[in-house]
């Protein structure tokens, strides 16, 4: 199943153009159930592969303890890659079809206050480069909604301080436009002022940079913003994603309509954004008890 799965890599870096994140969890995935194959004494074989076989392989995963998310994300791989044999004409049936996902609890994504999104905000010392940088980069976050991956890899001609707008590359290489108000404006005039300082020259390109003056890493967000959140004092626990979530539920908040919020986000699918609604809902329903006569 090399050539097979080899082929399918290709395949999702050159027509699906995916990302390299996604890349290495497809092949992870796969690599796992070559694994599961081998110690099956399974034929490595696509034509020895059997509706019975992907049933034994998920029952495997539920031994080993993993989660239903985890085991959702391994069938979907293995529904993409078998659908791609199957265009192909490597096999004539999919072995997966008839399969169930597992079911997912559904998990609410978490989102901050307003009251915390501007202390988190305010907590850098923009007196330092580094502080001014970290500044725009929590400003950027939570004024466009971009994902880190997507911030990571601005340019400096991607941003357009007048215009108040920057161009995003996201999922599968698609660019939008990602508006965003005077305050990040602000907070990004204030650090490119003084960028040179981190790196002489014409020769990086990317629009933040560590303090070595290389681009900067999701890594590294992640870091200063852990700093940043135990600075500010804020109890939760909170990933970068968490402005995301308190962008999106605060544009809802505030009567924004789900497809531009869609759109803001780079949502392919508006069914993705629509767990924003489910934040929206639950907080006015605590309005509703806390504050109805007859509640």
């Amino acid at each position: 199943m090399e050539e097979e799965i080899a082929r399918f890599s290709q395949y999702l870096k050159g027509e699906k153009n995916v990302s390299s994140h996604t890349l290495r969890s497809y092949s992870s995935d796969l690599n796992d159930f070559l694994n599961f194959l081998e110690k099956e004494r399974i034929p490595l074989k696509v034509r020895y592969i059997d509706h019975l076989t992907i049933r034994r392989f998920l029952a495997s995963l539920q031994r080993r303890g993993l989660s239903h998310t985890t085991t959702a994300r391994k069938l979907a791989t293995l529904r993409s890659f078998f659908r791609f044999l199957c265009r192909e004409e490597y096999l004539e049936v999919n072995p997966t079809l008839g399969t169930r996902t597992p079911k997912l609890a559904k998990r609410l994504p978490k989102f901050l206050a307003l009251s915390e999104v501007f202390t988190l905000l305010e907590s850098p010392d923009e007196k330092s480069i580094l502080g001014a940088r970290d500044r725009a980069i929590l400003e950027l976050l939570y004024a466009t909604g971009m994902r880190v991956s997507e911030l990571v890899g601005l340019e400096c001609a991607d941003v357009d301080l007048l215009g108040g707008v920057a161009k995003v590359w996201g999922k599968g290489g698609k660019e939008r436009l990602a508006p965003f108000g005077t305050e990040a404006a602000r907070a990004l005039h204030n650090y490119l002022k003084r960028r040179e300082a981190l790196h002489p020259g014409e020769g990086e390109r990317g629009l933040f940079l560590n303090k070595s003056g290389s681009r900067i890493s999701t890594r590294s967000i992640r870091r200063l913003l852990d700093k940043y959140i135990k600075k500010a004092s804020l109890s939760q626990r909170i990933s970068p994603h968490t402005l995301r979530h308190s962008f999106a539920t605060h544009l809802l908040d505030a009567g924004a309509d789900l497809r531009s919020v869609q759109e803001l986000l780079g949502h392919a699918s508006l069914s993705t954004t629509q767990v924003y609604t489910h934040l929206t809902t639950e907080r006015l329903k605590k309005v509703y008890d806390k504050a109805h006569p007859r509640a």
